[in-house]
């Protein structure tokens, strides 16, 4: 979810009355027949930081307050609801673990809604629903504004496992705060205090002061309940692997059609396309939005509807030898499904160099979002690429580094750029485009420090340069399918053509049926965010002729 800047109108602080609303006494008169009402003394626990399908309140009369704590453990207010307001933000249409924890401030008179009446409520009044929709999304923005309910992350801003758990934690939209031990005092005092070495970091702190020394991303995710609990005895309707733009308009249309919809996804919704600062010629976005943006109201849209999102769930293998379908997770869980939507997308493709992977993480980037942009502020970059992610990302950084250096196999970038960027990237003074060139020299010391590269007039560049952004394409992720369907001669699915090599139904069937594929990973497919969207949203239809066929 992007955050906004103190200036920006969307920001919490400048919506207030959208983040935390008054209900009409009319609509307060709907709700309460949804719900069952209670009258609460003061001082009561009505949800606490951890707990899962946590209920919503309305208040009628009194006060709820909503907190975390100190670091002296004594209790932070940071929201008081009053009469016809309610509690909550998007985790209550999400099965993750709450952030912060909720008590009546005095005696209190309230409608407590369990998740399931709460569903009721806002898909039975809409104009109720929108409300509430809106003051979640922006609810959570400011919790990831102020830090609050989030935990720590110290260590070096720079280095590789720093930059994961950071890049992992804002792809989620999960509050934060960076304590960088390069630069901050106060960061080295808390290693200290805690008594770890410096070596040990980056470090995760929770609220409760557990200490997660440098986890991986699914541990990570399990600590903070990020990652929701699966029914390994439950059948879904569909399961839909990847949750870029294909997976999640597949899940939104599924849900909101009343299949029973798992979602797996390896990192963060919005596959690559969520790595985009911004996306400008989406339909109906003129002003154009961040791809994880799109795809963090996507996500919420999804489990508006119902669907269950699994973040940090990786599928190692499908079982494809019997049906129901049976999917190999990377925590060894298997969860099975009807039917199943491969929306995986690809891989990035990385640079042919002997010291690469000795800076990947550490000045190389595959993605241009605020987050780099800070780490290389008022400094020189190198692109490489000449692709719309390439030149989104050059327009993007121009803003905050000292200069942009696109580098290009080709002749030019009419071939292989919308002609928008094009034309911003000629006019930009701080936009310098190299054509026939590529990247022969990387060196530095724990971090990238110099960049160098050679044209095809013999020409050489050494420049001191500390990120490198990568955006040469990608692979599709595919290995996981373990030989059950067709694949191209790239690795993409094959679809359209049955096992046979008879024409499907839908041109989204794969050679093994009730298996779907659509968006990047789909063989012929058009790369581009819309045309992922359009897909994930048709599949929908076959999945149903699938599950329910006609009788003939």
């Amino acid at each position: 979810m992007a955050i906004p800047s103190e200036n920006d109108p969307s920001s919490p602080m400048n919506r207030r009355e959208q983040t935390f609303p008054h209900l009409s006494e009319e609509m307060a008169a709907r709700l309460v027949r949804y719900g069952v009402e209670e009258t609460v003394p003061a001082g009561t626990l009505l949800f606490e930081r951890g707990q899962r399908r946590v209920d919503y309140f309305f208040v009628l009369e009194g006060s709820i307050e909503v907190y975390d704590f100190h670091e002296d453990g004594a209790p932070n207010i940071f929201v008081v609801h009053g009469p016809n307001q309610f509690t909550g933000e998007v985790d209550l249409f999400s099965e993750r673990q709450v952030m912060v924890n909720g008590r009546t401030a005095v005696d209190t008179r309230l409608v407590r809604l369990n998740p399931l009446q709460f569903r009721k409520l806002v898909s039975g009044e809409p104009d109720i629903g929108e409300i509430i929709m809106r003051a979640f999304i922006l609810r959570r923005v400011g919790l990831i504004q102020s830090g609050q309910g989030g935990v720590i992350l110290a260590g070096s801003a720079h280095a590789a496992d720093t930059v994961r758990l950071r890049s992992f934690l804002i792809r989620n939209g999960y509050p934060y705060r960076l304590l960088d031990t390069d630069i901050d005092e106060d960061a080295r005092h808390l290693i200290d205090g805690f008594g770890l070495d410096p070596e040990e970091c980056p470090v995760v702190i929770l609220p409760d002061r557990t200490v997660l020394k440098c986890p991986t991303t699914s541990q990570l995710a399990d600590e903070l309940g990020i990652s929701i609990l699966l029914d390994t005895d439950h059948v879904h309707d569909v399961a839909v692997i990847g949750a870029g733009p294909a997976g999640l308009a597949a899940a939104v249309y599924a849900a909101s059609e009343g299949l029973d919809t798992l979602v797996l996804e390896s990192l963060a919704p919005g596959g690559q396309a969520g790595t985009s600062s911004k996306i400008e010629n989406y339909l109906g976005f003129p002003t154009g939005i961040s791809g994880q943006a799109l795809a963090g109201r996507a996500q919420v849209q999804a489990m508006k509807f119902g669907a269950h999102m699994a973040i940090a769930r990786e599928v190692q293998g499908l079982d494809c030898s019997a049906h129901p379908f049976r999917l190999k997770l990377d925590n060894g869980t298997v969860v099975a499904a009807k039917s199943v939507v491969i929306a995986t997308g690809a891989r990035y493709r990385k640079l042919d160099h002997v010291d690469y992977e000795r800076f990947e993480g550490q000045g190389i980037h595959y993605a241009a979002t605020a987050m780099e942009a800070t780490l290389c502020a008022g400094e020189e970059v190198v692109i490489v690429g000449g692709g719309n992610s390439a030149g989104q990302a050059a327009v993007f950084l121009a803003r905050t580094v000292a200069h942009v250096h696109i580098l290009v196999r080709g002749s030019g970038l009419a071939a292989t750029m919308s002609d928008y960027l094009v034309q911003r990237i000629d006019q930009s003074p701080r936009i310098t485009l190299h054509t026939h060139c590529k990247v022969d020299h990387l060196d530095g010391d724990a971090y990238l420090r110099e960049v160098g590269w050679i044209c095809n007039d013999g020409t050489q560049t050494r420049k001191k340069i500390g990120a490198l952004f990568v955006m040469i394409g990608a692979e599709p992720n595919t290995a996981w399918l373990d030989g059950c369907l067709d694949l191209d001669r790239k690795g993409f699915v094959l679809t359209g053509r049955d096992a046979d090599g008879y024409a499907t139904p839908s041109p989204f069937a794969t050679t093994l049926r009730g298996v779907f594929a659509v968006g990047d990973v789909r063989s012929g497919s058009i790369k581009r965010v819309a045309s992922g969207v359009g897909e994930g949203s048709v599949v929908v239809q076959a999945i149903h002729r699938y599950l329910h066929p006609s009788p003939v």
